[in-house]
Order: C-alpha cells, then structure tokens, then sequence
C-alpha cells in the first residue's frame, strides 16, 4: 500500500499564505488544506496541479507517494 507525504505545508509557508488564503486562491475549503497538509486527505490530480501551479512548485515536491 502507498504511503502518503505531504509538504505542502512547508512550501505554504514558505509562500506566506494562510491555509484560508491558499483554499481561497484554489478553490477549496480551508479545512481541505488542513486535511491534505498533515496527509489525511489525497488530493484529486486537478487539485494537486491547481496547488502546484498557485506554489509554482513542482507536484512532485508538494506530494510525495511511497511504494
């Protein structure tokens, strides 16, 4: 079974962006960022390329699948 990382939480931060101000610029609840920032939530692949894209940061940083 795959293991789900995230980091989008490091690179938010490093955006200097509430989860309320990234959920808004991508259209999602604040508790959706909340969820997919401590890996109880997968993002669908249109919301990891809407987050990526908005972090201009590569999806491949911002969440990581473990085989």
């Amino acid at each position: 079974m795959a293991k789900f990382i995230s980091n989008l939480k490091k690179y938010r931060q490093f955006n200097e962006l509430t989860q309320e101000e990234l959920a808004n610029k991508v259209n999602v609840r604040r508790e959706t960022i909340a969820r997919l920032e401590t890996a109880k939530y997968n993002p669908s692949l249109e919301l990891a390329v809407i987050i990526s894209k908005e972090l201009n940061t590569p999806i491949e940083e911002l969440f990581i699948f473990e085989f």
